[in-house]
């Protein structure tokens, strides 16, 4: 009797052992991708409190009494590069932009997906071709256009940035939209909504987890993005963002103030982060809450 009690507990126990073994694995796996996507914010960080000579010779070395400057190098890039203004100009456009690309990419995918036709069908392809398109293949007639249409200004760029980021945005919402039960639709209907009631009242709140989740990418691509607006703001402008005033630390010779870029980067990190976590929890929100009437 002893002898069969204990195979059976032998048995049991042979499953658990396997899943904590599996569960250890995976755990240490993700400690690892959590080491590596954090070690390069942790070197810019750490590097922003050493002489600029001192990283060039040992960029993975942690500050000593030697090689610490404390606050000299934001400091330093703070006059050097004029940042305050930038990050003002930056948070304009970048908060314009996510708002226009989330309200008319939203009513977009939704006349897209709820009209059938040839028309919104063609439309939808377009977007999503869009995606595809490198940037360098409409840089150069881009910019010629935006000086032609004197868009060589913050709202300017949040046209263009309309027009480049509507492609993925409308990609999103569309799938999502298609989840959504026309039942909810049609109560709304029933009940005296015409069809821009039932966006607004209905349809929008329901894309609050999707639109939080194309909001954090359109925002981290325009805050971080230094292309277009070199090309079409340029550096003679005061409308610089904050990359454009990053680059500008490196001197026409090839010198450059690594110890301020350092610095820079670490104060352009930290307002995209702020807004990450904030949003973070809207993202995994559920879907559809409410239930059909009936």
């Amino acid at each position: 009797m002893q002898a069969t009690v204990s195979k059976k507990s032998t048995k049991e126990t042979k499953p658990k052992t396997k899943k904590n073994v599996g569960n250890t694995v995976i755990f240490l796996i993700l400690c690892a991708l959590v080491v590596v996507f954090l070690a390069p914010i942790l070197f810019i960080v750490i590097n922003s409190f050493k002489g600029k000579f001192f990283i060039s010779d040992n960029p993975f070395a942690l500050p000593t009494s030697q090689t610490f400057v404390g606050l000299s190098n934001y400091i330093n890039g703070l006059e050097k590069t004029g940042f305050l203004s930038a990050i003002g100009w930056s948070f304009f456009i970048t908060i314009g932009s996510v708002a226009v690309i989330l309200f008319f990419t939203s009513m977009t995918a939704y006349y897209i997906t709820r009209v059938k036709s040839k028309g919104t069908n063609v439309l939808y392809y377009l977007f999503v071709f869009s995606m595809i398109v490198p940037f360098q293949m409409v840089m150069f007639p881009m910019v010629k256009l935006a000086d032609i249409l004197h868009l060589a200004n913050p709202v300017g760029m949040i046209i263009l940035y309309l027009g480049f980021g509507c492609g993925l945005s409308i990609f999103m919402f569309s799938g999502f939209i298609k989840s959504i039960p026309l039942e909810i639709e049609e109560a709304a209907m029933i009940d005296g909504c015409n069809p821009l009631q039932t966006y607004f009242h209905i349809v929008l709140p329901i894309l609050k987890p999707t639109a939080i989740t194309v909001a954090i990418l359109n925002a981290m691509w325009i805050w971080n993005d230094y292309l277009l607006p070199y090309l079409v703001i340029g550096l003679s402008t005061k409308y610089k963002t904050i990359p454009v005033v990053i680059q500008m630390l490196v001197g026409s010779n090839g010198n450059r103030d690594m110890g301020a870029m350092m610095a820079m980067l670490v104060l352009a990190i930290i307002p995209i982060i702020i807004f990450y976590l904030i949003c973070q929890k809207h993202i995994i929100e559920g879907v559809v809450a409410g239930a059909v009437k009936g």
